[in-house]
C-alpha cells in the first residue's frame, strides 16, 4: 500500500494541505515567503505534488523544486525555514491523526527535496 493510501487519499491530502497552510500563513517566521503568492493555486500545486510523491495519482505540472524556490532563497530562505516547515507538516499530520511511521516517511520526502529546495 502506497503512503498515498496509507494517508487516506485525496481527502487526507486535502485536509492536510489545508491545514499546513493555515499553520504556515500563522507563523512569523516563514509567512512573509507567501505574501505574493496566490494561495488558491499554491494548495492547488502543492495537493497535486504531494498525492504524487506519496504514491498517488500524478497530476503534478509545477515547476522542479529548484525553479520553484530559487527566488525564495534569493529572499533568504535557508535550513532553518526549511526546518520550520518540516516541522509544521508533522504537526499538522500528527493532528489529523496520522500513524509516527507515515509521519517519519513524510519527513524523509521532504527532507530528501531540501538540497533542491535551496538550490544547493
Amino acid at each position: 500500500m502506497s503512503l498515498y493510501d496509507r494517508l487516506g487519499g485525496s481527502a487526507a491530502v486535502d485536509a492536510a494541505v489545508d491545514l499546513f497552510y493555515r499553520r504556515v500563513l500563522a507563523d512569523d517566521r516563514v509567512n512573509h515567503f507567501f505574501d505574493d503568492v496566490d494561495m488558491d493555486g499554491q494548495i492547488a500545486k502543492q495537493k497535486g505534488f504531494l498525492t504524487m510523491v506519496f504514491g498517488g495519482p500524478n497530476s503534478y505540472t509545477g515547476r522542479s523544486m529548484r525553479d520553484g524556490h530559487k527566488h525564495l532563497v534569493t529572499r533568504g530562505l535557508n535550513d532553518n525555514h526549511v526546518d520550520i516547515i518540516i516541522t509544521h507538516l508533522g504537526d499538522t499530520l500528527r493532528e489529523l491523526g496520522v500513524a509516527d511511521s507515515d509521519i517519519a516517511a513524510v519527513a524523509g520526502i521532504a527532507e530528501g527535496a531540501r538540497a533542491d529546495v535551496l538550490n544547493r
